[in-house]
């Protein structure tokens, strides 16, 4: 009697530390990861260095964020559509990017594109005088 109470004492207490080790190791894994992200969100590198590979692009008035990211995924220019979004949201130029046709880099970083986002329809904006 003592034998199996014993070994049953001696399983449970493994099982236990068992369980606790792969909650430590999914907890670990999972806050690397988030740190991963949001490190990225901030210090996302352009996607090539150099001058890069110039693409034209064209964003409409009714795109959403997760569309321009589609298409800046599509094109070469971003490495992850759903990051663009938080980056996006996230910028100081977030207010301020219109539609229109861009010439952008992939030496580039998000900050960059929108801030040409930005600028360029400022200038293309119509308001000049000749």
């Amino acid at each position: 009697m003592k034998t199996s109470s014993l070994v049953t004492a001696v399983v449970g207490a493994v099982v236990k530390v068992v369980v606790v080790i792969v909650v430590i190791y999914f907890i670990y894994h999972g806050a690397t990861a988030c740190y991963d992200y949001g490190y990225r969100i901030f210090a996302e590198p352009a996607v090539s260095t150099g001058e890069g590979r110039k693409v034209t692009v064209t964003v409409t008035e009714d795109m959403s964020p997760k569309e321009i990211g589609t298409l800046f995924l599509s094109k070469g220019l971003i490495r992850d559509d759903k990051l663009f979004v938080f980056q996006y949201y996230l910028s100081e130029f977030q207010k301020e990017v219109k539609p229109g046709v861009f010439e952008l880099s992939t030496a580039m970083t998000v900050e960059e594109m929108m801030e040409v986002m930005a600028t360029a329809s400022d200038q293309d904006g119509g308001d000049t005088q000749e």
